[in-house]
């Protein structure tokens, strides 16, 4: 792990991983004095200031009578867009273009892509922008197979980075595109001029806003990576003055017609008030003859900056109910390729802070403006706007996801109907559950793995963690269409079955890995194939959940460093890459398991793998269980057969290690198979007595009529001593809880959740419990703390983890038992250290993300 990190850490430092830029890269005159413009224009020998908006640089060539020959134009990505790749954030593009609108080159300054990092090489991005050589900004250019019946130019993707090639395409085309029109060789987007409807109304502020004719832009300091404080960074109120009805509400008759009248044909006039923050949307290094470069104005991929002359004075706002502002403008825009009937931004321009490594990135802040449709003659025009990413792909690859989502349900469906299918096998002659287990292995390994590339992964629930914590993005998720199905049908499960059914049946590597070993035991290899010996099994198991909140701590403090680490996952090496195409560390490391795999069952996922820990968790308390009856406690047939060593001496099974192979549930049932069935079997043979079917019970359906025993009577019936092997561990009968109904059973359900103090926990250990009251006080004062913006939520969340390492202790001193099955049941048990470290572990984490997200609505948490 070593070795692979330091290969992580090498290929990040000669890439562009996350490089670092120069401060002043959106602001300096000189772009070519802070990046390699020559390597995006070869030939060229000098190159100018930053002109245009959005800014672009022009090469020149050797000079012809003491004149610069033009060659081209140099653009940079981030001046024009920031479209967000996979990552969240945008790949930094530098594009050298020809007079003839050609692309001669492209080189990418910075990108966030960890897939580009550990999954796939940098080269690979490389290779894919030296597509895009000698095409023009004219060509209709798309991420797949050229259609030329169409007019489309495809280019080939990146396997496994599929969101990340879109996301630079639209860069691309757009920068192109934008700085094309700016200088002649595309033609100017010309949108018809907005037709308004008046009928002489006058609104006040409130209607305004809630018509949408006024709108507002709001940048909090933690959004440019300021500490949180009262007032926000910036707040803007903008909207439409052209309208006769709009301008007169807001300006008044007399102040509408006055500017009206300064208006040339073709001229279109907004306003700009600022009601709180301290920054100023004019800036304040603006000079006469200067540019206003805080504020832009988009409609589609143009961009229309503001100079002194297309400035006016606002001397104030006569609509009633307005609000004070410290700072107002009205601008002009005289393009004649803007229309206010179409919809267009307002972009607030400024710098962002990474307050964890105190680099500096441009940011752009945008709120979008389109007039109400009943202020337009026949109504909004219709708009084609450039879809998403994540939209692209999901329209693009609809059949395969159709496909995926139909094994999903399948397979779902035929678990659910497991006991028909283990009803109709023997252990013997295991095809009716085998024909199906193998076949969503085949198609998990084939189609799911190597094919569309899903296989899930510990970063993922990373991500998922600290989305919830600090800043939920819905595109972030939906840019996989495969990983965000598979892991709604994850999530679902797990409460459902437990993560057996995606761990044992679905997981692309766990079935290549299962695959493995049955192929090795048919080639002859059974003889060296066995299990490791069950108390070095009991301590290695462990290793998973280890590791897992190793990832999780270290990525509290570098997200980068876990997604390095997270490459103890040999996921990416085997299915998005290829073991041929990575540095020999990983594919080492990956064919190592695949080896072991041959001759121990599944060793990765019993002992390595931080998914199956982190969904083991919550497997705790499944809904649904596998069958056990009570002579499964002196019985030793299943425990003998799991392959996944999840039954323990007393006949129990450990949700959190069962892979579902459903074996033991073929015995349940198996006649010959399972030893009590045959004892009995046997006698009724020799006694010439019926022998009726087999009950859910798991035992023959008696021949005379008894009368059904409740659950707890079960024992008697068919009496065994030992534990109870349907209970993981034995049950158990709070006392608080007896006879509780209806709303009072509720609120100790409630209570029993939120306070982890009892009086058994008092007699047994008093100083454990006074701690935790002294620690349950300072938790409290570190989230009042953290909404009145005094500790940073980092801070919060360290607290939170130390309350919930106290409360595992306090528990298991006084209340030693946890939930089994659906909460709203009264089925509880005694608790495992890893029952409780599962239960409060995955309740503190929706606590806290509860938390989060109320305080985050609630604007009092950064």
């Amino acid at each position: 792990m070593a070795l692979i990190t330091l290969v992580s850490v090498a290929q990040a430092a000669t890439g562009a991983y996350e490089a670092a830029l120069p401060d002043d890269l959106a602001t300096a005159r000189d772009l070519c004095a802070r990046v390699p413009c020559h390597e995006v224009f070869p030939g060229a020998r000098s190159f100018s200031e930053r002109m245009g908006q959005p800014p672009y640089v022009e090469a020149y060539g050797d000079a012809v009578a003491g004149k610069k020959t033009l060659l081209g134009y140099v653009m940079l990505s981030t001046d024009i867009t920031d479209t967000p790749a996979y990552s969240g954030k945008p790949v930094v593009t530098l594009i050298g273009m020809d007079v003839q609108g050609r692309y001669v080159g492209v080189k990418v300054l910075k990108h966030s892509e960890p897939i580009l990092l550990l999954g796939i090489p940098e080269s690979a991005l490389i290779k894919f922008n030296k597509q895009y050589m000698g095409k023009s900004v004219k060509d209709k250019i798309e991420v797949g197979p050229s259609r030329p019946e169409e007019g489309v130019l495809g280019v080939d993707a990146i396997s496994g980075a599929t969101v990340t090639v879109i996301a630079q395409n639209q860069v691309m085309r757009l920068s192109g595109a934008t700085v094309a029109r700016q200088v002649g060789i595309l033609p100017p987007d010309v949108r018809p001029a907005a037709r308004f409807r008046s009928g002489g109304q006058r609104w006040s502020w409130p209607e305004l806003v809630k018509m949408g004719a006024v709108q507002r832009l709001l940048v909090q300091p933690e959004q440019v990576g300021l500490e949180r404080g009262p007032q926000p960074f910036i707040e803007l109120w903008f909207g439409d003055l052209n309208h006769p009805d709009l301008g007169a509400s807001l300006l008044g008759n007399d102040g509408w017609a006055s500017l009206h009248a300064q208006l040339k044909e073709g001229e279109q006039a907004f306003f700009v008030i600022r009601t709180a923050g301290d920054e100023s949307f004019k800036g304040s290094g603006f000079v006469r003859g200067g540019i206003y470069d805080r504020v832009q104005i988009k409609q589609g991929p143009d961009a229309y900056t503001f100079r002194d002359l297309d400035y006016l004075n606002l001397y104030g706002l006569q609509a009633q109910g307005a609000p004070e502002y410290n700072e107002s403008a009205i601008f002009i825009v005289r393009a004649k390729g803007f229309s206010a009937a179409y919809p267009w931004k307002l972009s607030f321009l400024g710098n962002r802070v990474d307050r964890a490594t105190g680099t500096r990135s441009f940011a752009n802040f945008d709120a979008r403006y389109w007039l109400p449709a009943a202020l337009l003659e026949g109504g909004r025009p219709e708009v084609t706007e450039d879809e998403a990413p994540w939209q692209r792909v999901w329209r693009t690859r609809a059949l395969p996801i159709g496909l995926f989502v139909a094994l999903l349900l399948a397979v779902t469906i035929v678990y659910a109907l497991r006991e028909r299918l283990t009803r109709l096998s023997t252990h013997k002659n295991k095809w009716p559950v085998n024909a199906f287990k193998y076949s969503a292995w085949a198609l998990s390994i084939a189609f799911v793995g190597f094919g569309v590339m899903a296989q899930p992964s510990i970063t993922q629930v990373l991500t998922w963690f600290h989305s919830v914590l600090f800043q939920w993005t819905w595109s972030l998720f939906l840019s996989d269409p495969f990983i965000f199905v598979f892991w709604v049908f994850i999530i679902l499960t797990v409460f459902l079955f437990g993560r057996g059914l995606f761990c044992g049946w679905l997981c692309p590597f766990g079935s290549l890995s299962e695959a493995l070993y049955k192929i090795g035991g048919r080639l002859g290899l059974k003889r060296w194939q066995g299990h490791l010996p069950r108390a070095v099994h009991d301590r290695l198991k462990w290793l998973k959940y280890a590791i897992f909140f190793g990832l999780l701590a270290v990525s509290m403090f570098s997200m980068g460093l876990a997604e390095m680490l997270a490459e103890v996952e040999p996921f990416k090496t085997t299915f998005l890459v290829g073991i041929p195409n990575r540095a020999w560390p990983y594919g080492l490391f990956a064919c190592t398991l695949l080896g072991l795999s041959i001759f121990i069952e599944r060793p990765y996922c019993k002992y390595i793998c931080p998914l199956g820990a982190a969904l083991a968790m919550p497997s705790t308390f499944r809904w649904f269980g596998l069958r056990r009856k009570q002579d499964c406690n002196k019985c030793k047939a299943c425990a003998v057969g799991c392959g996944s060593l999840a039954i323990d001496a007393h006949g129990r099974i450990d949700h959190r290690e069962c892979l579902h192979c459903l074996d033991c549930m073929v015995l349940y049932t198996d006649q010959t198979g399972c030893p009590p069935l045959a004892k009995e079997r046997k006698r009724r043979e020799r006694d010439g007595l019926l022998i009726t079917p087999i009950g859910r019970d798991g035992y023959y359906i008696p021949i005379q009529p008894v009368p059904m025993p409740m659950p707890t009577q079960a024992k008697a019936t068919h009496a065994a001593p030992g534990p109870d092997p349907r209970w993981p561990t034995d049950a158990v009968a709070p006392a608080h809880l007896a006879g509780a109904t209806g709303l009072s059973w509720l609120l100790l359900e409630v209570r029993d959740h939120l306070w982890p103090w009892s009086t058994e926990g008092w007699r047994s250990q008093r100083a454990l419990q006074m701690a935790g009251l002294s620690l349950a006080v300072a938790v409290s004062v570190a989230w009042v703390l953290a909404a009145t913006g005094r500790l940073p939520s980092g801070a919060v969340i360290g607290w939170w983890f130390g309350w919930s390492v106290y409360e595992v202790l306090i528990r298991m001193s006084g209340r030693r038992y946890v939930k089994d099955g659906p909460w709203w049941q009264g089925q509880y048990r005694e608790a495992s250290w890893m029952d409780m470290l599962s239960y409060v572990g995955f309740k503190n984490l929706l606590i806290g993300a509860t938390l989060f997200l109320v305080l985050k609505a609630l604007g009092w948490l950064g």
